[in-house]
């Protein structure tokens, strides 16, 4: 079993910076392909970025130049680091892990979801 907290959510201005911590428990996840998705109201779960336990990570066009996605194996914590954030980036984000398996943009894949965290940007 993993658990996952996401930290770092709240509100900010746009064109502002903003870090979501993913903190692990229960299993060491170098070995899980992890990700991070985001839910806007009304609007279905969406895949933002995802890194592979070789570190390969992946984003969505949306979000591609603008976030970065890293872990730190070490402190079982898992980052996305957000800049110019946008209005449209307003959401639910939520972290995944997937153990033993690829990095991949499908929600269905993901074996473990923290609770999510909410992030608001204000023009």
């Amino acid at each position: 079993q993993v658990q996952l907290v996401e930290f770092g959510g709240g509100l900010v201005q746009a064109g502002h910076s903003l870090r979501l911590s993913c903190a692990a428990s229960g299993r060491t996840f170098s070995n899980c392909a992890l990700g991070w998705f985001r839910q806007a109201p009304g609007k279905e779960r969406e895949f933002v970025a995802a890194l592979s336990w070789s570190g390969d990570a992946y984003y969505a066009d949306s979000v591609k130049g603008r976030f970065t996605i890293s872990r730190d194996n070490a402190k079982n914590t898992m980052y996305l680091q957000m800049n110019s954030v946008k209005p449209e980036d307003t959401a639910v984000y939520y972290c995944a892990a997937r153990v033993l398996g690829l990095a991949t943009t499908t929600t269905y894949e993901y074996d473990y979801w923290g609770r999510g965290t909410q992030v608001t940007v204000s023009s």
